[in-house]
């Protein structure tokens, strides 16, 4: 059976989503919803009531994106933020987490780990006749 959300709970993720809470605390938003503020944290605790926040929270900023999305430039220049900046790339899709790495052993690196272990037969040799 899929759980739903009750009317309280859909009121009180309308005011958790705006900026600040509507400028609202904990204990204004349980009231106004009717629920003691310990029901509002445990709420939160629940991924259905954290999902529907979410979703409620994008679409109450999505018309603002483009605005934000027209600033990062500026603020990976002025600030310096690698971690903007890598974003910024990644949704351009101009960075890549994929790593490619080319395991085939070329016909040279095999003649340079066999000259390498000839190198330490003589070495050993060497040594022997020494000793």
């Amino acid at each position: 059976m899929t759980k739903r959300l009750n009317e309280k709970q859909i009121a009180a993720i309308t005011i958790l989503a705006q900026p600040k809470r509507g400028g609202l605390t904990y204990e204004e938003v349980a009231e106004q919803v009717g629920v003691a503020r310990s029901t509002l944290y445990e709420w939160k605790k629940s991924d259905l009531f954290n999902e529907a926040l979410k979703r409620e929270v994008v679409r109450n900023t999505l018309d603002r994106l483009p605005e934000v999305l027209e600033s990062v430039p500026d603020h990976i220049i002025k600030d310096g933020n690698a971690a903007m900046l890598r974003t910024y790339l990644q949704m351009h899709d101009l960075l890549s987490d994929k790593l490619e790495i080319d395991n085939k052993a070329s016909t040279e690196s095999t003649s340079d780990l066999d000259a390498m272990k000839a190198e330490i037969a003589r070495m050993r040799n060497e040594r022997k006749a020494l000793e």
